[in-house]
């Protein structure tokens, strides 16, 4: 059996913080395996305490989110609308393009309209289900790698 370790990272608001909690709660509370794979998932998000959301200039902001973004295998951004006004999520896309990270589009449960700046961004698009997130970050990270 196979061992890999991928580095998540989950794009939020803490506004619409129920999305990541649950996000994170499918990926990093349970032990997961795929075929004869063991799967390792690691955190690579920004947490609610972590000081760079008070960062002190736009580019000490967008720099932390591309080291964060850097170190990361699979960028994760649920497609809530208010991914369409969020400066935070751009930096993410950004991020994601400048490192050639894959993104993963997650649509959230009873979510009828979608972000388009996500799914036009996202490698994968996925709905609000536990395995479906895990297949897609699985099938990106193993075209990415």
């Amino acid at each position: 059996m196979s061992s890999h370790q991928i580095h998540i990272f989950i794009s939020h608001s803490w506004k619409y913080s129920s999305v990541y909690e649950t996000l994170a709660s499918w990926i990093f509370d349970e032990k997961w395996t795929v075929g004869q794979a063991s799967i390792d998932f690691r955190n690579f998000s920004v947490p609610q305490d972590n000081p760079i959301h008070n960062a002190p200039t736009n580019k000490a902001l967008t720099d932390a989110i591309y080291n964060q973004i850097a170190k990361s295998h699979v960028i994760i951004i649920p497609t809530g609308m208010y991914a369409n006004y969020s400066n935070w999520i751009q930096k993410e896309i950004e991020g994601s393009n400048t490192y050639a990270k894959p993104i993963l589009a997650v649509n959230p449960r009873g979510q009828e309209r979608t972000s388009g700046i996500v799914v036009e961004n996202s490698h994968e698009h996925v709905g609000w289900s536990k395995n479906s997130v895990i297949d897609g970050i699985w099938k990106l990270y193993q075209s990415n790698k």
